[in-house]
């Protein structure tokens, strides 16, 4: 059978591979076309367009590049009716899927959504119009499935895709970049886990690697991604005796007895490698303050809102200064609490259920693709 994804960010490749990995064992006979990244490229050649042409956060950032977006999902729309796929897979990605589910319902198209958008969070009022335009929803945080049922929504919760993916990790050695009169080798690791995207990882760095000159008797080591100018990295290293590793955030996680982590996936990869972080976060003060005035959750982090408690602490905005974070790494040094996260972290992979997600995901698609279903 022929499958369309589209993933626009580094975890929905990451999921979005492993999905693909899981369709071709139970459809040897699979082909693939999609928007992605490198993880995806690695299953299937036909790469149409890479999410670092796509990735914009942030309202303000979106409006600037309206015409871009606008232009690409024209083209998504032309080169779906073109492949013409059995089933048209769309990984979360809201801003950009939503509207190709709407228009790919009204074609009669397969719609398969892996990965509900938070609409719990926002914009509530799209869950009907998610479930109406697909044919399997299929979400991944627990409290989701009963969000749809409480609006007589159906909604299938298939576990978390990271539990497979920490579960199946391989550790390899760390290739790090460093300035060469770094000499801290052998000190307990933080790891810095600055994001994915250009406007937050050149503010998150600044503070976080202001914060760290107070430890000396710590190795602070950058989480960079490939996918970004290497620049922005080396500019923070220029001024700071500190590591840099790209594209090996598991292997640094795996190392790292401590972490800073820009909100997102990230909080929950961190977690489920047990490693005791503080989550933070700041942007542009216009999109935040457009996000805090229609955004209804209570905390930031996956973490807190899987466990529905304050586990992890978060420093959002104006909370999220030099001193504020230098005060709450302190405390994250003290080892009962350390024993109070990794007893948090416990009870959150209780909560997530089990592995086998992508698996899941895959014969339910196939399952609803075939003439008896």
């Amino acid at each position: 059978m022929k499958y369309y994804l589209i993933a626009g960010e580094a975890s929905g490749d990451l999921h979005g591979s492993n999905l693909m990995k899981a369709l071709v064992k139970h459809d040897p006979e699979a082909s693939f076309r999609f928007w992605g990244g490198d993880r995806m490229q690695e299953v299937a050649d036909e790469l149409v367009t890479h999410y670092r042409d796509i990735a914009f956060m942030g309202f303000v950032e979106v409006l600037k590049n309206i015409g871009l977006i606008l232009k690409g999902i024209s083209k998504c729309k032309e080169d779906i009716l073109q492949f013409a796929p059995d089933a048209l897979i769309l990984i979360d990605y809201p801003g950009f899927n939503l509207r190709i589910a709407k228009w790919a319902s009204k074609q009669g198209l397969n719609v398969q959504y892996y990965i509900s958008p938070q609409v719990w969070a926002w914009k509530s009022h799209r869950a009907k119009q998610i479930a109406n335009w697909s044919q399997n929803l299929f979400v991944i945080l627990p409290f989701e499935e009963q969000f749809y049922q409480e609006r007589g929504l159906k909604a299938t919760f298939v576990g978390h895709p990271l539990l497979d993916a920490v579960a199946t990790y391989t550790p390899s050695d760390l290739h790090m970049q460093m300035e060469e009169r770094h000499t801290g080798s052998e000190k307990p690791i933080v790891a810095l886990l600055p994001g994915s995207r250009k406007q937050e990882v050149s503010i998150m760095l600044t503070i976080m690697l202001m914060a760290a000159r107070d430890f000396p008797d710590y190795h602070f080591v950058i989480a960079g991604v490939s996918t970004l100018p290497n620049r922005i990295y080396k500019d923070a290293m220029a001024q700071q005796d500190v590591g840099l590793v790209v594209d090996q955030t598991y292997d640094l996680l795996h190392r790292a007895s401590f972490a800073l982590v820009t909100s997102g996936t990230a909080t929950l990869e961190t977690a489920l490698f047990g490693v005791p972080q503080i989550v933070c976060y700041k942007g542009g003060i216009l999109n935040y303050l457009i996000a805090k005035q229609i955004v209804n959750v209570p905390y930031i982090s996956l973490v807190n809102l899987i466990l529905d408690e304050p586990l992890v602490e978060e420093l959002v905005q104006h909370d999220l200064t030099v001193r504020q974070l230098r005060s709450s790494l302190e405390q994250l040094l003290k080892p009962q609490t350390q024993e109070k996260l990794r007893e948090g972290y416990d009870r959150l992979r209780i909560i997530l259920g089990n592995q086998g997600t992508s698996e899941r995901v895959a014969q339910e698609i196939i399952s609803s693709l075939s003439p008896s279903s």
